[in-house]
């Protein structure tokens, strides 16, 4: 890949990072943005944060400013032109427009949110011919490996149910446009039962997951999921069934949320960080 960073970025930290170190940016400083950061920022090697891109850019810097290492707060379409891999972690309406600017540029772009990424299917397209790649993490789904190595023969159906405490999905599109009251839940109650594509409209902050387990095996069509909220859970239960025809398995977690936002569990930016760090690895474990 070219380097595109500026002469200043790249001399400043020479004495600390080797020239091949793969420069990360992260799109997006919420909760699974600043918790990345903050592991990066732990010099892991092979891999150095250089920028991050937020809404609200003074609130950015001044978290920005608490790492250790100097990382450049800018605009989402200015990531490429100094990362070579840049982590999506933005609300839906946001992810076309770095999607965008990272493909073009020729860079890898690692989607979280793996839901907005189904209503733009155009982009895969658009990777191949720009020379990009898109990169959809595990995320909180375990097994996702078994689902992708069935996937390769046939698979019959895939079924996922959600089960959340309700205050992580109280502000869900789907819950308030169906005007459902879950302050004073008392017994575990089913909110959705439908599709995945379906599913990630209605709870696009909740099941990125559906997302990711579609993309690994039949389609967003034909994964069915539910969801439902449990004032019983303190964490976020995801359980799998696939039947196909080399094997039918049953996939069951449990992920604790994380302490900022109950609708994202802490596995997910480390399921990131594993990602970054397979890319550069030299030994890879799994499909």
């Amino acid at each position: 890949m070219s380097d595109t960073t500026a002469p200043s970025m790249r001399d400043k930290h020479t004495s600390k990072y080797p020239a091949t170190d793969l420069r990360v940016a992260v799109a997006g400083f919420g909760t699974v943005g600043r918790a990345l950061a903050h592991r990066l920022d732990r010099s892991l090697p092979g891999l150095r944060l250089v920028a991050v891109s937020a809404r609200d850019r003074g609130k950015a810097t001044a978290e920005a400013a608490e790492l250790e290492s100097q990382v450049a707060v800018e605009p989402l379409s200015r990531l490429p032109q100094l990362a070579d891999v840049i982590v999506e972690c933005l609300p839906a309406a946001a992810f076309r427009e770095v999607a965008e600017a990272t493909l073009d540029a020729g860079r890898i772009l690692i989607a979280v949110s793996g839901g907005a990424l189904l209503d733009n299917l155009d982009l895969v397209e658009r990777a191949r011919i720009r020379g990009g790649r898109i990169i959809v993490p595990t995320g909180a789904l375990l097994g996702l490996d078994a689902v992708q190595a069935a996937a390769q023969g046939t698979i019959h159906s895939v079924k996922m149910v959600t089960r959340k405490p309700p205050l992580g999905l109280a502000e869900a599109p789907f819950v308030i446009e169906h005007g459902i009251n879950l302050q004073d839940l008392t017994v575990p109650r089913k909110l959705f039962e439908g599709s995945a594509r379906d599913a990630v409209r209605g709870f696009p902050a909740n099941v990125n997951v559906a997302a990711a387990l579609s993309l690994a095996g039949i389609g967003a069509d034909r994964t069915m999921i539910e969801i439902w909220a449990d004032p019983s859970l303190d964490r976020n239960f995801h359980t799998i069934e696939v039947d196909s025809d080399s094997a039918q398995f049953t996939l069951s977690i449990k992920n604790i949320p994380s302490d900022e936002n109950p609708k994202t569990g802490r596995i997910t930016a480390l399921s990131v960080i594993a990602t970054l760090r397979k890319y550069i690895a030299v030994l890879q474990v799994g499909t």
